[in-house]
């Protein structure tokens, strides 16, 4: 059985930075591309990061520059570093994994967390 938890969010200034985690069991990260998606307020789910199971990463171009996607295989943990987060970046976060190439669209994946909330706001 799959499981996919995600954790890190939080409540955040302007500027600040977060690192969200997404602990998986049941299926080894390298072997699947694992990405991260957001849902913000009224809004549908877009991507944000994908680390593709042959190695590449592909960020959207809101975040490009801001946010780093990161694994630890021998956690079987993936990462993701926000750094100059702003308030436009409020969401619910979410970690899911595909064996897909490098997907960019949500309908690939087969794995999902429950996301975690995190709050861009002084």
């Amino acid at each position: 059985q799959v499981q996919v938890v995600e954790s890190g969010g939080g409540l955040v200034e302007p500027g600040g930075s977060l690192k969200l985690s997404c602990e998986v069991s049941g299926l080894n990260i390298r072997a699947y591309s694992m990405g991260w998606f957001r849902q913000r307020p009224g809004k549908e789910r877009e991507f944000v990061a994908v680390r593709g199971r042959i190695g590449t990463i592909v960020y959207a171009d809101s975040v490009r520059g801001r946010f780093t996607i990161s694994r630890d295989n021998d956690k079987n943990v993936m990462y993701l570093q926000m750094n100059s987060l702003k308030p436009e970046d409020t969401a619910t976060y979410s970690c899911a994994a595909s064996d897909a190439p490098s997907p960019r669209r949500d309908d690939a994946y087969g794995y999902w967390g429950q996301g975690t909330q995190v709050t861009v706001s002084s």
